[in-house]
């Protein structure tokens, strides 16, 4: 017999016999005789809106910073080839990006024209006038880039960059109190590593040494792990012949970085000039293992092997170093001298010709010249040389010494001894300020005969 189903409205249910489910219904949100709670429509939560379109000029710009980042400048050139033409030339983004692109490309002309028109597209940028400025720097045009940023400081003055550059600017100009008037502001605004160097070598360049240190040694309380600080000060207390100090910090910026180049090179110059020559070639091999073409390094080496008199050796390494800069005046003052220990005295004559010509100031240049002449029986022209060494070096015994024996054999007896009169003169004055001088002059200042010429090489 069918099951008879019994229903009746309440509580908006409906009931049916037992084992059977009950039916919901949609009436208030009811089951089973309990409400059940619904969620107001005042909480729903609202819809997402939909982004506004970005404008037509700035559409592209996220995409070409992408692609710039990641250095991908082809991808970014065409890019912003489709980004100009959709507006234009009006995209200031896309036209500043270019400009860099092409300033990387060394293209600094069009980069320089670029960053104009981007400086007339925003003229309250001062982003804009520092790149112009920069491609100006770049150029050589040091006055107009300085009045660039001029501009560019008056709508920012607290950016220190501006202050630094001002100062690089006006060291260019040989302005040396208004460039360290704007490093000081640069430090002032933002202590850091290149503003600090730059106001050091203005302080070396006015002979202030003791100005120059004390700036290092400030930044390197701030940085005490810069191995272009450390290195920079090892090498001023190097030219000033503190070796201890020099080697302590040479040794701390080799430490840090056992590849550094100029600490290297400092450090094995160090040694070569007390006749470490083995020592300083272990140093000469690391650093040719990552700067193979530096001719300072070429001309040390050459000169290690002439310290070991290996002349052969020492002729490839110079000449090497030479090939790598052929107007470096040490190189060929070197050159003249290995020349002149192995009795070449005409190419001895070239080199040291050819270091003359380059460097007019120096006496020793002239008396080794003088030297190679007098060998190659020239002595009125050695004469002539000696004379010039004289006059450019007031202190130096070496010159009077070999003028000496060059006069005393020529037969001229009296002009020797006015030469050695001189030379006791200079040496006398060596010894009373405690100078060191060569052994060989002291020797001939005690047992007063002649003797061969003398001579230092420069590293």
């Amino acid at each position: 017999m069918a099951s008879i189903i019994l229903k009746w409205k309440k509580f908006g249910t409906t009931r049916t016999r037992p084992g059977h489910p009950a039916k919901l219904s949609n009436s208030g949100g009811r089951a089973f005789g309990r409400e059940v709670p619904t969620e107001p429509t005042t909480l729903r939560k609202p819809r997402i809106k939909k982004a506004p379109d970005l404008p037509i000029l700035e559409r592209r710009n996220w995409l070409i910073h992408l692609h710039y980042v990641r250095k991908d400048y082809e991808a970014c050139k065409t890019l912003i080839k489709e980004q100009l033409q959709a507006t234009e030339g009006v995209c200031e983004y896309a036209v500043y990006v270019q400009a860099l692109i092409l300033r990387l490309e060394g293209k600094i002309q069009e980069s320089l024209e670029l960053f104009q028109t981007c400086a007339i597209l925003n003229p309250t940028s001062p982003d804009n006038l520092k790149q112009v400025a920069r491609s100006l720097f770049l150029l050589g045009k040091h006055r107009a880039a300085v009045e660039v940023y001029n501009e560019a400081a008056r709508l920012n003055n607290k950016d220190w960059e501006i202050c630094h550059n001002l100062g690089v600017c006006y060291l260019y100009l040989k302005d040396l109190s208004k460039s360290k008037e704007q490093l000081n502001l640069a430090l002032q605004l933002h202590r850091q590593e290149l503003s600090t160097m730059t106001l050091g070598k203005i302080h070396l360049m006015e002979g202030d040494t003791e100005g120059a240190i004390q700036t290092y040694l400030q930044a390197l309380q701030l940085s005490p792990e810069s191995t272009e600080l450390l290195t920079t000060l090892g090498l001023v207390y190097l030219q000033n012949g503190l070796f201890q100090k020099a080697f302590e910090y040479l040794g701390n910026a080799l430490t840090y970085d056992p590849s550094n180049y100029k600490g290297i090179l400092a450090a094995g110059c160090m040694m070569q000039s007390h006749g470490d020559y083995d020592v300083a070639l272990s140093k000469y091999r690391v650093a040719a293992s990552s700067v193979p073409e530096s001719s300072p390094l070429w001309n040390n080496i050459g000169m290690c092997f002439y310290g070991k008199k290996k002349y052969v050796a020492a002729i490839s390494c110079l000449k090497r170093a030479l090939y790598l800069s052929p107007f470096d005046w040490r190189v060929l003052y070197n050159l003249g001298l290995v020349h002149l220990s192995m009795q070449q005295y005409a190419s001895a004559f070239h080199f040291l010709s050819a270091a003359i010509s380059l460097h007019h100031g120096n006496a020793t240049l002239y008396m080794l010249l003088a030297v190679a002449l007098t060998y190659l029986e020239d002595t009125e022209n050695a004469k002539s040389s000696y004379q010039q060494a004289a006059s450019l070096d007031q202190t130096d015994p070496l010159v009077n010494l070999n003028f000496a024996i060059l006069l005393y054999n020529q037969g001229d007896k009296k002009g020797a001894l006015a030469q050695y009169q001189e030379l006791e003169r200079k040496v006398a004055v060596l010894r009373e300020s405690s100078t060191e001088f060569d052994p060989e002059v002291r020797k001939v200042t005690k047992q007063k005969h002649t003797a061969t010429y003398t001579h230092r090489p420069l590293y």
